[in-house]
């Protein structure tokens, strides 16, 4: 079918939105989690037993989807899959922008029964040219409007990633555990088995959407590689893309299987297709949101040499491996960095040598200021990273209940001023606490925070051979 992208567009920003079936026993999961949204709410049901304790949460009831006044942007549908055909056709006969069916039980389980009722579905949907999301999906997330399906997700937040998530439980760890990084999603997709619209619709649709700048796609299977192929290489040129292909093992393909219907290509030809198309691989939901922040947060890196601070002898050995397990390297510094260094710099119990060793530095934020500073003139530098202890903040913060606020500004301070890429590996250790308050701080300052040295180094090494990449084909 010819997708009517206006129509779709409709469906992620709507003004009226319908849920037809939501019930008591999911804790009326639809209604509850659409009480953020900022336009109007219709529900439709027929069980009388449930009319009142819709009414109660202040939404109007329907006993007919035709009942339902004015113009619909997009309808949820949760009813069983049984009649869901009937109430498919409802929705064709009233012209919904788009139509999400969180109704589940079809080609996923592998029954003749449930492969022919998806097949009926799909034939409808096609022929009404209707955007139809699913069935077995979560469907729209919009924050800016308040558009959810889960009450664990923010609304009024909107970001600058736009989700396309073949799994539901994906998107949800997206929109709740990204905000925690400074990841906020613009707009969001579930989209099951993909039985109208699929991947390269979503793909065609956050392309041309303003509010998107990069893209994130967790993705299962495709029914056309071709139509696929197309819409992420025509992505890529002009947006970021992420792909996280699930299902990349045999044991994986099986469960594809059971939880879309989905079709997994072999690990190969998956590698072939997103290097050929130039967009960025990832492998779980870490390095999606790691990944993101270095897009969202870096300076656009010059090169592969980092420049470590460390706040021990011993974690300035560790950091150093990491990065240069990740393919990076570590330099020395100029001849003019170490003069400069030398003037100030504590050698007893440091070292400044690259990885640093900052322990008796750090004790003068004025210290580290001026050791950032050299190493954002250096030459032979093109990204910094720095450790936090958590440890060591705690023994601050109880003296002085300031401090880490008067850190994180100073960080802030110089990220924003530094032409290279900047961002803190905040060291948890028996710290946890305070760890998640620090790095609340950091995010709220657009600081991108990793949690070990690894995820930052893996990051990094994404963001600079993605860059890289783009400019050998420029040139």
């Amino acid at each position: 079918m010819t997708v009517d992208f206006q129509k779709l567009d409709r469906a992620f920003n709507p003004k009226v939105v319908v849920v037809i079936g939501d019930k008591q026993a999911e804790g009326y999961r639809w209604l509850r989690s659409l009480s953020t949204f900022h336009g109007e709410v219709y529900s439709v049901q027929i069980d009388p037993a449930e009319i009142p304790n819709i009414e109660a949460l202040g939404i109007k009831n329907y006993l007919s989807l035709q009942d339902v006044p004015g113009e619909i942007d997009y309808i949820i549908v949760a009813v069983p899959r049984v009649v869901a055909p009937r109430i498919l056709e409802d929705c064709i006969r009233r012209g919904a922008g788009g139509v999400s069916f969180f109704t589940s039980g079809f080609a996923e389980t592998g029954t003749e029964e449930g492969i022919r009722l998806q097949e009926v579905m799909a034939r409808m949907g096609r022929e009404a040219n209707l955007n139809l999301v699913g069935p077995n999906c979560m469907g729209i997330f919009n924050p800016r409007i308040g558009l959810r399906f889960t009450l664990d997700q923010e609304a009024g937040q909107p970001g600058r990633v736009g989700f396309i998530a073949q799994s539901g439980t994906h998107l949800s760890f997206m929109s709740t555990v990204g905000p925690l990084n400074g990841v906020n999603i613009t707009k969001g997709v579930s989209y099951g088995n993909a039985i109208v619209l699929d991947s390269p619709d979503y793909l065609d649709y956050m392309l041309q959407d303003d509010e998107t700048e990069i893209i994130g796609l967790y993705i299962e299977g495709v029914k056309d590689g071709r139509r696929f192929f197309r819409s992420l290489r025509e992505a890529a040129r002009k947006k970021p893309v992420l792909i996280w292909k699930g299902g990349e093992t045999e044991e994986g393909t099986r469960a594809t299987a059971s939880h879309t219907a989905s079709l997994a290509e072999s690990p190969q030809v998956w590698q072939a297709l997103i290097k050929q198309s130039g967009a960025i691989k990832v492998g779980n939901l870490e390095e999606m949101i790691d990944t993101l922040q270095g897009l969202l947060h870096f300076k656009r890196p010059r090169g592969d040499r980092v420049a470590l601070v460390a706040l021990s002898g011993g974690q300035s050995v560790i950091i150093t491996d990491a990065f240069a397990r990740a393919g990076l390297k570590v330099p020395d510094l100029t001849p003019e960095s170490y003069r400069e260094l030398g003037e100030f710099f504590n050698i007893i119990g440091g070292s400044y040598r690259n990885p640093f060793d900052v322990s008796p530095t750090m004790s003068a934020l004025d210290n580290l200021t001026r050791i950032l500073n050299i190493l954002d003139r250096d030459d032979n530098i093109d990204s910094v990273a720095l450790e936090v202890s958590s440890l060591f903040m705690f023994r601050r913060w109880e003296k002085d209940p300031t401090y880490l606020d008067t850190l994180a500004d100073t960080l802030a301070e110089f990220k924003n001023r530094s032409s290279k890429p900047f961002f803190i590996v905040l060291v948890a250790g028996n710290r946890e606490v305070t760890a998640v308050e620090a790095r609340e701080r950091f995010v709220a300052r657009e600081i991108a925070t990793f949690p070990s040295f690894r995820r930052a180094a893996e990051a990094l090494e994404r963001v600079v051979n993605y860059y890289g990449s783009r400019e050998q084909g420029d040139t």
